[in-house]
């Protein structure tokens, strides 16, 4: 069922034309009075327990033809028709779906009732010459105003004339003439019997060429039972027997044997075991890896065999002239040097199959001929001095190794539990940005924890970066190295923090770790200072908690102390 909005919108896109007359807006063959409702809601309607209220469709049909006018000039106009105004919230979502750049509409109401009463069709048809307009009609008359329909009954009439007529067709009445016997003539007399049987040649040729219909049982059609019809069909399948007898026995007659597999290897010019046998001797020779002067000769004699007339003798030549086969021993894939060639050594006389076990520098470079003559000089003493030559004990490599590189990187010691203002969280963004940010806060972000931290901390005064390693566990410091790297540590309070450190009294008191790493406590000015913290030798550095724009000049105390500790303490790191 289609609506009037919709059919509005479907002219609108398609660019229809929609016509108006006499109260109308015609869409094709369909029509609705201008004042009838659509389902489109009209804005400030329907809230508060108030009753809906929807455009007309001329109201929505005048928006469209002035849709170029501004709102306030397209206001006026409607007001000097006497037209509802589409209100301005409702301008633009309504005429983005009558262009179709949406497909509906919030404001659109489905379960609207719609009057389906007022459509009706409007194609006119074109009028009689019998039925056009008397001569005595005023001049002035509208000439398209549409002429009244044909009523029924005059078709029903004009069908019923038509059966009656058929009717008589069938009795045989054509004109008020009856048809009789007499007037047929016999089909003898009328055509020859020569045409007669070339018709009927003519037709069972054809008959041949068509498959004939057969119904589910097996049996002919029934259309054509009776005597004639079963005799026509003997008939007609002898017919069929002996064209198809024909036609095998001219198929056959074109017919030939092919060549058996043995009547195929008979040839007139050629052995087929002397040709194939050497072709095939050959080629298992190759595989066996035999010399290629035996492969020379296999292939020559298998040529002349196939050329010559006289194949005997000449297998004979060459059977008996044929060396017998070297034999080459087989593939070992422990002895790939021999299938290698010459390998580039880069201009020195290096021999890459033998060994140099025992051999200086010197004889490695001057190659196999320096060895040929050392083994040569050494042969001619053997022979000259019976006793062997005793061999030259072999040079012991030095053990010395060159020293492990110290690594000069810092490294700061940070409390690993998750209560301290600094973990690895927030170690980057408080001594690397200079800004504090909560570990929380990081954590909510999807942040991972790393095993240690990397920072940069940028020098102002030339400009280059330091790294300082940041760790929370002391087991990566397995090294005394390692220790004399530790340039700081963050204090958390309890003393258990410095539990398997060295440098502990025997009362567990960290004293003597503060005086050889220099020691920093950070917590908020608004809290409460630790009581170890404050008999200790620790930095206490402040922050706020909401005041985020003071916390760069706190953090760089951090750095200025550090970097008094280090030019006194650590000199030898990188800082």
């Amino acid at each position: 069922m289609a609506d009037a909005l919709s059919i509005l919108r479907d002219y609108n896109t398609t660019k229809k034309t929609i016509q108006e007359q006499d109260g109308h807006i015609i869409f094709g063959d369909f029509s609705w009075p201008k004042d009838v409702k659509t389902n489109y809601v009209i804005y400030g309607t329907g809230r508060d327990g108030n009753q809906k209220e929807y455009y007309t469709l001329e109201s929505i049909y005048f928006l469209i033809k002035n849709i170029k006018l501004s709102h306030p000039l397209y206001v006026r106009h409607a007001a000097a028709e006497d037209i509802p105004v589409v209100r301005r919230p409702d301008r633009k979502d309504l005429l983005a779906y009558l262009n179709g750049e949406i497909a509906t509409s919030n404001n659109i109401d489905k379960s609207a009732p719609l009057d389906i009463t007022l459509q009706r069709p409007t194609k006119v048809k074109k009028a009689i010459p019998s039925q056009a307009a008397p001569s005595g009609g005023d001049e002035g008359s509208n000439s398209n105003e549409p002429v009244p329909k044909r009523s029924r009954f005059e078709d029903a009439q004009k069908n019923l004339r038509n059966r009656q007529r058929l009717v008589e067709r069938l009795e045989g009445k054509v004109g008020d003439k009856s048809v009789t016997t007499e007037q047929i003539k016999s089909l003898s007399e009328a055509i020859s019997v020569e045409k007669i049987a070339a018709m009927k040649a003519k037709f069972m040729a054809r008959k041949r060429k068509t498959i004939q219909e057969v119904d589910e049982q097996g049996d002919f059609d029934q259309s054509k039972s009776g005597p004639t019809a079963f005799a026509a069909n003997d008939e007609a399948i002898e017919d069929e027997d002996a064209a198809s007898f024909d036609m095998t026995s001219e198929i056959l007659s074109r017919e030939r044997n092919w060549r058996t597999r043995s009547t195929v290897l008979q040839s007139a010019g050629k052995n087929f075991s002397k040709n194939v046998f050497s072709l095939l001797s050959s080629i298992k020779a190759k595989e066996e890896g035999r010399s290629s002067t035996t492969e020379k000769d296999i292939t020559a004699s298998a040529s002349n065999t196939s050329t010559s007339t006289t194949t005997d003798a000449a297998t004979k030549t060459s059977s008996s002239t044929r060396k017998p086969p070297t034999q080459v021993p087989g593939y070992s894939r422990y002895d790939q040097e021999r299938f290698r060639g010459k390998e580039e050594t880069l201009g020195f006389r290096i021999d890459t199959t033998g060994t140099y076990h025992d051999m200086s520098l010197k004889s490695v470079m001057e190659g196999a001929a320096a060895k040929k003559t050392s083994h040569g000089s050494q042969q001619s003493k053997s022979r000259s001095v019976p006793k062997p030559v005793p061999v030259a004990p072999r040079p012991k490599q030095s053990s010395s190794k060159p020293p492990k590189r110290v690594s000069r990187t810092p490294i700061i010691i940070i409390p690993a539990a998750t209560t301290s203002l600094i973990t690895l969280y927030n170690a980057k963004d408080i001594l690397q940005d200079l800004k504090f940010v909560s570990t929380a806060q990081k954590k909510s972000e999807g942040m991972k924890r790393d095993n240690e931290v990397l920072i940069q901390r940028r020098k102002d005064n030339s400009g280059t970066t330091v790294p300082y390693r940041v760790i929370d566990n002391i087991s990566k410091l397995q090294t005394h190295d390692d220790w004399e790297r530790v340039v700081a540590v963050f204090v958390q309070g309890p003393a258990w923090q410095f539990k398997g450190w060295p440098w502990l009294l025997q009362d567990g008191s960290p004293v003597d770790i503060f005086s050889k790493i220099q020691a920093f406590h950070l917590k908020f000015v608004e809290q409460k200072l630790e009581p170890n913290v404050a008999k200790w030798n620790v930095h206490i550095m402040q922050l706020s908690e909401t005041k985020r724009h003071m916390d760069r000049a706190a953090l760089l105390k951090f750095w200025e102390v550090l970097d008094r500790y280090m030019v006194k303490n650590k000199p030898q790191l990188r800082f």
